[in-house]
């Protein structure tokens, strides 16, 4: 894999972007901003090139940088009887993208209404009237409007024509290959952390509220905070080395993601053991982040053989952890 750090990437922040929606004024500071435009599924390394260029641009220009993105993702529109495995959920999206630097968020709905705008239609009454673009940066296979009529070269012709700044952003290679989201998708699926984490430039991050479980893992010795994934979510069941931002703080565990085939078999779960925390977390938010796979998940014929395994992994887990240098999000 290329190293992550040659990736070109926005300037990093703590800080929250404005989230604008369809009908929101658009304060006068975003006049003219610069507007990267796409789904930004993942903001991975090839989203962080164009993020990059944009911030450039807006610092250029002397402008705010901005974003609009989709929701729900158009493939879950065109193709909605199938399960998509998202690798960032809107909020987790924005919060990323604030983290490389985005002031402010457009997000626009996906609906039959934006599917039939024509591209010259979107170009006037979306990007330049309704969130005052002064200038557009997209990927090179960004295309927009009925039919994806709206090409790059449409895109530059056309938004230059109307006074706006334009910047097409080459395809980001890794090893030859594009850095794209479907690529990570499979990383993911297959339980190869390192892959998925190399072609995003920073771990792959999931986000929800603790639950309730069986509370077998406190018998057990382990107890863990446990979250619902999105069901389409395409991660490989297994064992991974983890960090964990809940509770005001970042700490490291072990976790399981799958169906506890020693137990109960039943719907898939996170299950996060913290190295160096014991309370209550139910109800709250947390964010754990992927840091390496261990192995797959395992029915084992006794519970001692359980416990011996569990032990064995915290070991593998903290060595994971010890050495692993990919950039983090957390706290985000």
């Amino acid at each position: 894999m290329t190293p992550v750090a040659t990736t070109p990437m926005a300037t990093m922040s703590s800080a929250k972007p404005l989230i604008l929606r369809p009908g929101d004024r658009v304060p006068p500071a975003l006049a003219g901003a610069v507007l990267a435009i796409g789904n930004f599924d993942g903001v991975h390394r090839g989203h962080q090139a164009v993020l990059a260029m944009a911030a450039d641009l807006a610092r250029r220009m002397g402008r705010k940088l901005a974003v609009m993105t989709f929701e729900p993702h158009p493939r879950a529109f065109f193709r909605p009887g199938e399960p998509f495995f998202r690798l960032t959920e809107a909020a987790e999206k924005a919060a990323i993208l604030g983290h490389y630097g985005v002031d402010a968020v457009f997000v626009r709905p996906f609906d039959a209404a934006l599917a039939s705008t024509t591209a010259a239609d979107f170009l006037n009454r979306i990007v330049i009237g309704d969130c005052c673009a002064g200038a557009v940066v997209v990927g090179h296979d960004f295309h927009f409007g009925k039919g994806r009529e709206g090409t790059p070269d449409f895109l530059r012709r056309e938004g230059e024509a109307r006074g706006l700044t334009i910047a097409i952003v080459p395809a980001l290679r890794d090893d030859a290959a594009p850095v794209s989201s479907s690529t990570i998708r499979s990383a993911l699926a297959a339980g190869d952390i390192a892959a998925a984490n190399a072609l995003l430039g920073h771990r792959w991050t999931v986000a929800g509220e603790i639950v309730h479980g069986d509370k077998r893992g406190r018998l057990l010795g382990y107890p863990t905070a446990n979250m619902i994934l999105d069901p389409a979510c395409g991660l490989r069941h297994g064992i991974y080395a983890v960090r964990i931002a809940v509770a005001g703080g970042v700490h490291q565990g072990v976790a399981s993601f799958g169906r506890r085939p020693t137990f109960d078999d039943g719907a898939p779960r996170l299950e996060t053991f913290l190295f160096d925390y014991s309370g209550d977390l139910y109800g709250q938010m947390a964010r754990v982040e992927l840091v390496a796979f261990l192995r797959g998940e395992a029915k084992f014929a006794t519970v001692e053989d359980l416990i011996a395994q569990m032990d064995r992994d915290s070991a593998a887990a903290k060595a994971a952890l010890a050495t692993d240098r990919v950039p983090s999000l957390l706290p985000l």
